[in-house]
C-alpha cells in the first residue's frame, strides 16, 4: 500500500513540472533561449531549479556562490597506474547552466567548498556575473600576452612541447602539458633550447616564460 508520504511527494513533483513548463512558457523569447531544456526526468529537475533561481535573482542586485543552482556528482574513481600529480576526483559541484564553474574534489564538502573558491575568484576578476539559471556560453580566457610572441610559441609548441599545435592563452602553463610531479622536465628543456632558466616561474605561466626568453634572446626559426 502506497504511504501517504510517497502520494505527497508524486504531487509536489507533479505541481514543479506544470510550475516549471508554465514560468518557461511566460518568459520573455530572449530569457528562453538562455535555458536548456531536456526531455530527460533528471536534467528537467535541475533545469527546474535553474528557472526558480533565475526568478529568485530578480529580487536582488548582488549575487552569490548560493544564489546559483548547483548539482553534485560523484564518479567511481580507481588510482591511476602510474605515478601522477593528477589525482582522480570522485565528487563534483557544478554549477547548472554554467559550464567550467565546477568543484572537485575528495568529498561532498570539499567539492563544494572548492567551488565556492573558483567562484569568488572569478567574481573578483570579472565585472558582471552570468544571471543564475541562465545559460552561460563557453568562453576562452584571453591571448594578448601570448600573442606579442607568435613566432616564439609556435617554436616553443614545437621544440619544447613535441606538438605540431597547441592552442595557448595567456592563463595557459606548463603544467597543462604533462603530468608529472613538478616542471623539472620541461625547464630544464627550455634551458637546453633557448638558454634560458625559468625554473623559478613556480607557476609555469607560459606568457611569463615567453616575456622572459624573448628579453634574452631572439628566437631561431623553427625547422621545418
Amino acid at each position: 500500500m502506497i504511504s501517504n508520504a510517497l502520494y505527497v511527494t508524486l504531487g509536489i513533483l507533479a505541481l514543479l513540472s506544470l510550475l516549471f513548463r508554465l514560468v518557461v512558457h511566460f518568459l520573455p523569447k530572449e530569457t528562453r533561449k538562455k535555458l536548456v531544456l531536456f526531455k530527460n526526468p533528471r536534467n528537467a529537475i535541475w533545469q527546474a531549479r535553474a528557472v526558480w533561481a533565475f526568478l529568485a535573482s530578480m529580487f536582488k542586485r548582488e549575487w552569490t556562490i548560493d544564489d546559483y543552482p548547483i548539482r553534485l556528482s560523484f564518479t567511481s574513481t580507481t588510482e591511476p597506474l602510474r605515478k601522477s600529480r593528477l589525482k582522480p576526483l570522485p565528487w563534483t559541484a557544478s554549477v547548472i547552466n554554467w559550464s567550467g564553474m565546477a568543484g572537485s574534489a575528495n568529498s561532498r564538502q570539499e567539492a563544494l567548498a572548492e567551488l565556492r573558491r573558483n567562484f569568488d575568484r572569478f567574481k573578483a576578476t570579472k565585472p558582471n556575473l552570468p544571471r543564475p539559471g541562465s545559460k552561460v556560453p563557453v568562453g576562452f580566457a584571453a591571448s594578448v600576452r601570448v600573442d606579442r610572441h607568435s613566432e616564439l610559441e609556435k617554436d616553443f609548441v614545437k621544440r619544447v612541447l613535441d606538438l605540431d599545435w597547441a592552442w595557448i592563452s595567456d592563463e595557459s602553463t606548463l603544467w597543462d602539458f604533462h603530468e608529472d610531479e613538478t616542471n623539472e622536465s620541461l625547464t630544464e628543456k627550455i634551458r637546453l633550447t633557448y638558454g634560458v632558466d625559468v625554473s623559478d616561474i613556480s607557476t609555469g605561466n607560459l606568457a611569463d616564460i615567453f616575456d622572459r626568453i624573448s628579453k634574452i634572446k631572439t628566437v631561431p626559426p623553427t625547422p621545418d
